[in-house]
């Protein structure tokens, strides 16, 4: 099943701690949504999480973001944006092209991350370069499903969902005219 990410740009009230005064912030969180209005709804469940309830927020942009994967990694609080360029031989015309994929990947510096980025992408078998590993704005994550015993019935049910196809009115409509007649000539 593949995600579409949203990035989430919320302004709400937030402690600094280097002066212990409230200040108004406006960061970029990620959310694993199917739609626009499902992030902006996600979003705003995710952040009613860490503020106090008299707290709002204002949700400034959504836009769907760019990355390819998303890889967190234990022990780590930053989030950097790699930029993995595949490297595949056009053989019509001899020369060799490249495809840019960005993956979000967790860590504590850029030589972390650029190491995590070659982890995540050992199982590869292509040719990759690495050209470009910076810092992410991003302050968090969430993804739809975190794996627990308690996702999994809502995993279940968005899985039973998103497979089922519904059928079109005319179809269901002729199958109860077909059934009617059938019941008809039955009690005849």
């Amino acid at each position: 099943m593949s995600a579409t990410w949203y990035e989430c740009k919320v302004k709400y009230r937030k402690f600094d701690e280097a002066s212990g005064t409230q200040k108004v912030k406006t960061e970029p969180f990620l959310v694993d949504a199917i739609s626009y209005t499902e992030a902006e709804s996600r979003i705003t469940q995710e952040m009613a999480a860490y503020l106090p309830e008299s707290e709002e927020i204002k949700i400034t942009n959504i836009k769907v973001a760019n990355f390819a994967e998303i890889h967190p990694f234990e022990n780590t609080d930053r989030w950097f944006k790699s930029r993995v360029s595949l490297i595949a031989y056009d053989e019509e015309s001899g020369k060799e092209r490249k495809t840019n994929l960005y993956l979000l990947v967790q860590a504590n510096d850029v030589k972390e991350a650029y190491d995590n980025t070659v982890i995540t992408m050992a199982d590869t078998m292509g040719e990759y370069t690495i050209p470009a590993v910076s810092e992410s704005p991003i302050m968090d994550v969430f993804p739809y499903f975190s794996g627990e015993e308690e996702d999994m019935e809502r995993l279940k049910t968005f899985v039973t969902l998103k497979d089922s196809i519904p059928e079109p009115l005319g179809i269901i409509d002729a199958q109860l005219d077909h059934d009617d007649v059938l019941a008809a000539a039955e009690e005849e």
